[in-house]
Formats: structure tokens, sequence, C-alpha cells
């Protein structure tokens, strides 16, 4: 069977092509696989970078957040997807979940519930392939004085070093602590080692008078809080 060529993207209508349909109209009337096709540049002998494109967010369930999870090894596995269009992908979705993280802090400045913990810390932890343990640190008004990454570890752990944490705390001058930490499986359960490590850590706050408020274990769509549970 014969195989129509299709027509380079630079041949099209310039009111079609991406990147001048972004300068023209803005970077909002552009669909997710357009801002993706302007990223990838070009396509490779028998498609175009649109069509690429469409291809990749296909395979993504046409979702940026499984897109945003996929390693530089997946993403060369599409033809006409070297290393560096990868790297280029990777960076720009990671600028995005950070932009996203760092708005996230001048929202909710004052922590009112175990939802305004979750909506802080899902844009940085919720959407990770690997476990972190993270603090927020309240005053004695319940205003977020500092959120600090205690430690990062593997797909179903990572360590707690409770000196580290009060020592944070006390450096801050914090009357507070809420414990967080992912679960990349998506698992809301708290595991055994979740509910020594938080009992450990309650005990050692009250010694120091800081008191231990939550424990949120945080997946990439909803939480679980220790107090809500009645487990602190």
């Amino acid at each position: 069977m014969e195989i129509i060529n299709y027509i380079p993207i630079k041949d099209w209508a310039p009111s079609d092509q991406p990147r001048e349909k972004l300068i023209e109209k803005g970077r909002t009337n552009l669909s997710n696989t357009e801002l993706l096709t302007i990223l990838i540049r070009s396509g490779s002998e028998k498609e175009s970078a649109l069509d690429l494109s469409k291809k990749i967010m296909r395979c993504a369930g046409n979702n940026l957040n499984t897109l945003g999870k996929l390693s530089v090894k997946q993403l060369m596995s599409f033809k006409g997807i070297g290393q560096a269009k990868a790297v280029t992908i990777i960076a720009a979705l990671e600028l995005g979940r950070r932009r996203k993280a760092e708005a996230s802090q001048w929202n909710l400045p004052i922590i009112m519930s175990s939802r305004s913990v979750f909506t802080i810390m899902q844009p940085i932890i919720g959407e990770l392939s690997h476990e972190e343990f993270w603090i927020l640190l309240l005053d004695n008004s319940n205003k977020l004085i500092h959120k600090y990454q205690i430690s990062k570890g593997g797909l179903t752990a990572t360590l707690v070093d409770p000196r580290l944490i009060f020592k944070t705390a006390l450096e801050h001058s914090a009357t507070g602590v809420i414990l967080t930490h992912n679960h990349p499986s998506g698992s809301l359960k708290a595991s055994e080692t979740d509910i020594n490590i938080t009992y450990k850590l309650k005990e050692a706050g009250d010694y120091l008078d800081i008191m231990v408020l939550d424990h949120i274990i945080v997946t990439e769509s909803e939480y679980f809080s220790f107090r809500d549970e009645k487990l602190l």
C-alpha cells in the first residue's frame, strides 16, 4: 500500500502552526497536544511533530500528570524522541509542577484543617514515584512558618530522623509540627511503621513542648489524616 506523505508543520497555514498560534492568540488557546508539539519541534520522517505529540498524549491517557511521570527512557521509546527532546519535555513539566507548588505556599498561610495540608503538599509530593517525608512548622496561631524536607527514599519507604525534625522546629521557634509523607502506591492505609514513628515523634514533641498536630499521608488525589481518624 502506498504511504501518503504528510505535510510538514512548516508548510501549514501560519495560523495553524502551534508556535505562531501561541504568538498570535496566546498560550491559553493551544491544546495540551499543541503545547507539547512546540517542545518537540520536529517529528520523524513519516509523521509530523503534532502527530507524534498526539501519539504520546494518547499513551499517557491524555493526562498531563501521567505524562509528567514518564522517564527519559520511556519517552525515548517513541520514534522521533531522542534524549534531548525527552529531557526538554520532562524539564518543562517539572517547571509546571514546581510553579504549582510555589503558588500553594501563598494560598494557605494558615493551616485550618487537614485539607489545608493536602492542598499545600499534594503539588510537592503527591505525584512523586518515591517517598519523601516533610514537616510543616506552625506558630501558636497555626500560621505556616516553614516547610522542610526531612528525607527522601525509595518506592515504599523513607527514613525519619527525630533529631533533625525537632532541631529544625526549635531553630524556627515553632510551637507545632505537622508530619507528612507520600505513598507513591496510592494507598491511604497507614503502615505499622507510619504509626510507630508518629507516636514516637508525638512523645518527643510533648517532652520539648512542641505539639505534633497531625500526620498526613498524601497520594496523587487524596489523603489520610491521623487526627481526623482519631489516631492522634
